[in-house]
């Protein structure tokens, strides 16, 4: 993995009772997307806050761009963006006064400029003197990211950054991030858009309180489901999927006219099943690896599992 820009180790935090996070360890590595993935009150959004410096931990530690969370909280907030799920904007304030307020409390060089390229790039220039309040959910959304990104910050935490978004401004939100990613940014997305994690995010955490698993989803697919191959037969048959013994070729399954082998390795062993089943009688019409997604893996992992943030 690349050098940790974000590193957290036992990380805990409880509300009186409440366990909200326990024991959670993980990095985000320089140029790097890592997805927070969870149901709601599964602590995603308490681990931003506390990466954020925003909300202490109760136990365990953090660090962000090698600084320790409660050793140094006004350093690391000056170096991170965070978008939380809930704007925050000052509603009675125009689009401009709010981007403008921000950049003097961090300092921001050549306020003016920076705030116009952000307003162009969300295509909320022309609406840049009106009050917030008048302004849609989704543009709204954009504003609170632009604010996030206005002091260049080396770390990106967002919390459902194309919450409310339609599909155009979503994807240019999507492909704006791939570009910050392209910078050196470390960047933490929490997100309930599976295909949009997928997508984007180079590892997954998955989160509910406790860690439950972690690493890019091609390796929880392979580690909850192996590897399928399905093949299309013109002629299918009872009893060929019980025909099929050779090395590295596992349980076959005939189902719908279609056959799913469970192969280890598919470049070396797809030739040899093949093979074997040209060998049986088998037409074959077609073969492809089994498809399966982000969302197959997560309703695996959690269930279904749904609680109230």
């Amino acid at each position: 993995m690349r050098a940790a820009v974000i590193r957290t180790e036992g990380l805990t935090r409880r509300f009186g009772d409440l366990v909200a996070v326990e024991d959670l360890s993980f990095a985000v590595g320089q140029g790097e997307v890592v997805a927070l993935l969870g149901p709601n009150g599964a602590g995603k959004t308490t681990t931003v806050r506390m990466l954020a410096c925003l909300i202490a931990p109760t136990s365990g530690r953090a660090w962000v761009a090698g600084r320790e969370i409660r050793e140094a909280p006004d350093e690391i907030r000056a170096i991170v963006g965070i978008l939380t799920e809930t704007p925050g904007l000052y509603r009675r304030l125009s689009a401009w006064q709010n981007l403008r307020f921000f950049a003097e409390l961090y300092g921001v060089r050549d306020a003016d400029a920076r705030i116009e390229e952000y307003l162009r790039l969300f295509g909320l220039w022309g609406r840049r003197r009106e009050p917030v309040a008048t302004l849609s959910k989704g543009m709204r959304q954009k504003l609170a990211l632009a604010r996030a990104l206005l002091h260049e910050p080396q770390v990106l935490l967002l919390d459902e950054p194309t919450a409310g978004l339609d599909p155009e401004s979503a994807r240019s939100v999507r492909e704006f991030i791939a570009e910050l990613r392209g910078e050196g940014r470390a960047i933490l997305l929490c997100t309930h858009n599976l295909p949009e994690a997928e997508r984007l995010c180079d590892r997954i955490v998955l989160l509910r309180t406790r860690l439950i698993a972690a690493g890019t989803a091609g390796e929880l697919k392979r580690r909850l489901f192996g590897t399928r191959v399905v093949v299309e037969l013109a002629n299918p048959r009872p009893g060929l999927e019980d025909a099929l013994r050779l090395p590295g070729i596992g349980p076959a399954e005939l189902a719908g006219g279609k056959l799913y082998v469970g192969v280890e390795d598919p470049r070396r062993d797809n030739p040899r099943l093949i093979k074997r089943l040209v060998e049986l009688g088998a037409e074959i019409v077609s073969v492809r690896e089994e498809e399966t997604t982000l969302e197959d893996v997560y309703h695996e992992l959690m269930g279904g599992a749904d609680a109230q943030d």
